[in-house]
């Protein structure tokens, strides 16, 4: 048996000491570091869904896909007005939004919500948000230069980037009788120094949608339609019981466009379909 003189024997000890303290930091590192990661997860999990915290239903008929299981599609834009027209176009109508400030909202929670309320489409938008620039700060300072005040320090603290969210989520609608979306328009005048509002005649068409008796008749974006056979047009509900009225059949619509009036006879769905 070799002979280990003293000083190697503790030489030896410090060593495996030594190692042995650096694998339980090792370990203890790892533990926090898988603690960490399974809090992270949790809390995450926990996390409420902003997008659909602040819902809110566009649709009181509650609109829902005409599927039983969608597979609901999510895009990210950025021209919202063109999108909501494109949508009319195509055949979808808006079922509700969701419209809130955040920091880094994950738009996962766009698509989540959009399934649970059996939406066929998602669209999601988001847009810097300015709190304090750095124009707003130098103004500070002047300000409290020229009034010898002092400037708070909190003032210069650097606030998370904050963005506008918004959602909509939309439905395929089955191919209407008519095939318009339509708004009521009224027209702001004055009376002395009273505004007044005055009801302009018919209904203003805001998008048709494509392949639709509408479409196929040529009715157009901006039309005005006045009447509907011998239906007058004056709100919203004469044109929906109208076109259930004379389904199936075709009828003449009095339409103004470009300050003319021409009357288009257009061959009605019998049904939605």
């Amino acid at each position: 048996m070799a002979f280990i003189p003293r000083d190697n024997h503790r030489q030896q000890s410090e060593v495996i000491v030594k190692v042995s303290k650096t694998k339980l930091m090792i370990c203890s590192l790892l533990l926090l570091s898988l603690g960490a990661i399974l809090f992270t997860s949790q809390s995450h999990a926990t996390e409420p869904n902003l997008y659909e915290k602040n819902y809110k239903e566009q649709n009181s008929g509650q609109l829902k896909s005409l599927e039983a299981n969608p597979d609901t599609k999510m895009y990210v834009s950025n021209h919202k007005e063109d999108d909501n027209i494109s949508m009319l176009e195509n055949g979808y109508d808006m079922i509700g939004s969701s419209g809130f400030d955040g920091v880094a909202v994950p738009v996962e929670g766009a698509l989540e919500l959009g399934r649970a309320i059996k939406a066929d489409t998602v669209l999601v938008y988001s847009k810097y948000a300015p709190t304090k620039t750095s124009a707003s700060k130098i103004q500070l300072v002047r300000e409290a230069a020229k009034h010898g005040g002092e400037i708070d320090a909190k003032d210069f603290v650097e606030e998370p980037t904050q963005h506008k969210y918004y959602a909509s989520y939309w439905a395929k609608l089955p191919m209407p009788i008519l095939g318009v979306h339509i708004i009521k328009l009224t027209k702001k005048t004055s009376d002395g120094e009273v505004a007044v509002s005055k009801v302009e005649p018919g209904l203003k068409v805001i998008a048709v949608i494509k392949s639709s008796p509408a479409a196929i008749a040529k009715i157009v974006k901006d039309d005005v339609l006045l009447s509907i056979g011998d239906v007058a047009l004056e709100k919203p509900d004469d044109l929906f019981g109208a076109v259930r009225r004379y389904a199936g059949q075709t009828v003449m619509l009095k339409v103004g466009r470009d300050g003319a009036i021409m009357n288009i006879d257009v061959a009605l769905n019998s049904s939605k379909k």
